[in-house]
């Protein structure tokens, strides 16, 4: 797609050129083709990326394994990488992208005056916090008994909290790329990252007397120069398309806006990674603290954390491709109609249908298929997981599974309200549900394990969409129509009657003992599922379908 990327509140193309610009200026199957066009396009891109990451999580996994040094590497590497989604991805670039885009299209050095400014404090708030965990964790190995796990998880987040300014500034300047019609260059940031990191794990196999203990340190440096390379690489991407100026008492006063609506923001699309975050500190309380807890023996071990984190990577992978990227498709368009309600409803409830009919078989099919997924992505073929820790992420998989409609979904609803300007009520709801994860953690993990974090975050994330849902009823005017009934019913069966198809094929087809087995077993029941998902949205002539697979006429591109 040609031209500027559709961002909330600027109109870059002409009127009715777009149906995402414009979703209903056209009939109701064209808006949705212009929907699912950007579906693909922004699912596409983000697909390449995601793959090389299962690689890279495939490596690692296989030098790590479920011991202590993988919690303590998964937790390195998760910190950083929650702030870049909260910031870098998150809130700073909701609220920043809008005024950017709108600068940009009338005030070329304003535009990049604020740019210059926020990446300046950005980079300011983002390097002091560094320094400040970096002193409390220095001064936690100083002070504290030794304690050979809990030792290398800290120095390890050491070597590694530097990236977390890096990839923030990184994901700034992505989305300005994006608001300059670059799509291609910030998607290939990530597989910058992916490309160090196995790249620094290929050697583990060929040194003799490597160890995982040392090669995790290798590993995280690797990953903290991967993210000097992605500045680079945005950098020289923008030449030419910002003009970085200096800031006046304007420029000021528009960040300081910027500041005060990133709040809610926060909170209101961040749930998920502070949720996520919660699972990280409950799961390595073992490694940190120790194996008790108020003198009673602590349900999680020193591997929980390492099995927590592969298997989160599991459902985060469709979740990523498929279901943030109806949500980036669809926010651009509901900001557009926010003042016109048909149109804005209409967006929405196409939003939601396509969402549901990508999110929900996805939930069946992983339910079904998480053990021979874990088996064959995290062991054989040397090293990886134990036969206890495939059984244990399986569980772990399980729990997170019957979220991942309710996940997607919960995108959708805060960006109609970020698109109506009402960020308050997301946010409410989301300190609610963060407060009842954390309750559903606490009191889940002593009966399931680290599958109670699993089945906690996916309870919050059902009970946060269903409040949502009411709350855009009451606050939105947006209750289901006869379409999105419609949809529902038929997306529930057709995702039954796959889940029934596939859970038949595993039920005569017995566990095998080898890897070979489970690869095959898993092929058979992914292929055998979209098929026949695919088969009954053709037969039963499903629009969602029809949306994702016809292109754009010539007279719908921009």
């Amino acid at each position: 797609m040609a031209g500027r990327y559709n961002v909330p509140g600027v109109k870059h193309e002409p009127p009715n050129s777009d149906p995402i610009s414009d979703p209903v200026s056209n009939s109701g199957t064209d808006s949705g083709a212009g929907l699912g066009h950007d579906v693909r396009t922004v699912s596409g891109l983000t697909l390449v990326s995601r793959v090389m990451g299962l690689a890279r999580d495939l490596a690692t996994v296989r030098i790590f394994g479920d011991t202590a040094v993988g919690s303590a590497f998964a937790a390195a590497f998760a910190i950083p990488n929650m702030f870049r989604r909260l910031f870098g991805e998150g809130a700073l670039s909701a609220a920043f992208l809008p005024e950017y885009a709108r600068l940009d299209e009338s005030e070329p050095d304003a535009a990049g005056a604020f740019a210059r400014l926020t990446l300046l404090m950005l980079a300011l708030v983002t390097g002091a916090l560094t320094i400040v965990i970096e002193l409390g964790v220095l001064a936690a190995l100083v002070l504290t008994p030794i304690d050979a796990d809990r030792d290398l998880s800290l120095r390890l987040i050491m070597v590694m909290l530097p990236f977390m300014p890096l990839v923030c500034l990184a994901a700034i300047m992505g989305g300005m790329l994006q608001s300059h019609g670059r799509f291609g260059v910030w998607a290939a940031a990530p597989i910058i990252l992916n490309v160090f990191v196995i790249g620094a794990c290929a050697p583990f196999w060929f040194i003799e007397g490597a160890t995982p203990e040392g090669w995790a340190y290798v590993i995280g440096v690797a990953a903290v120069a991967a993210g000097a390379v992605q500045v680079l690489w945005s950098l020289a991407a923008l030449r030419g398309r910002v003009r970085w100026a200096k800031g006046s008492a304007q420029t000021w006063a528009r960040v300081r806006t910027m500041l005060v609506r990133m709040g809610p923001v926060l909170i209101g699309l961040g749930t998920l990674q502070l949720n996520a975050l919660v699972d990280t500190l409950i799961a390595m309380w073992p490694v940190w603290v120790g194996p008790e807890v108020a003198g009673r023996a602590y349900p999680l071990d020193e591997a929980s954390n390492a099995v927590l984190y592969y298997a989160q990577r599991l459902y985060q992978f469709p979740l990523g491709v498929f279901g943030l990227a109806v949500a980036t498709a669809v926010f651009p368009a509901l900001s557009r109609a926010s003042q016109d309600p048909s149109r804005f409803l209409d967006t929405l409830r196409k939003g939601v249908r396509l969402s549901l009919f990508i999110a929900l078989p996805a939930s069946v099919g992983l339910a079904l298929v998480r053990e021979d997924l874990v088996a064959a992505l995290y062991s054989g073929l040397g090293d990886g997981f134990s036969d206890e820790g495939v059984r244990r992420a399986g569980w772990v998989v399980l729990g997170y599974s019957v979220g991942v409609w309710a996940y997607s979904l919960n995108q959708i609803w805060t960006r109609a309200f970020y698109a109506r300007g009402d960020t308050g009520t997301p946010m409410r709801i989301a300190l609610a549900v963060v407060g009842l994860n954390l309750l559903l953690n606490v009191v889940l993990i002593w009966r399931l394990r680290e599958a109670g974090l699993a089945w906690g975050t996916s309870i919050a994330a059902v009970t946060q969409c269903a409040l949502l849902a009411l709350a855009a009823r009451r606050r939105l005017d947006a209750g289901p129509d006869e379409g999105v009934r419609a949809s529902l019913v038929r997306t529930i069966l057709m995702s039954l009657t796959m889940g029934i198809c596939v859970g038949g094929l595993l039920m005569l087809w017995p566990t095998p003992e080898a890897w070979s087995g489970r690869v095959a077993r898993l092929a058979a029941a992914t292929v055998g599922g979209a098929g026949v998902y695919g088969v009954l949205a053709f037969a039963l002539r499903a629009p969602e379908l029809s949306w994702l697979l016809r292109p754009r006429s010539e007279g719908e591109r921009s």
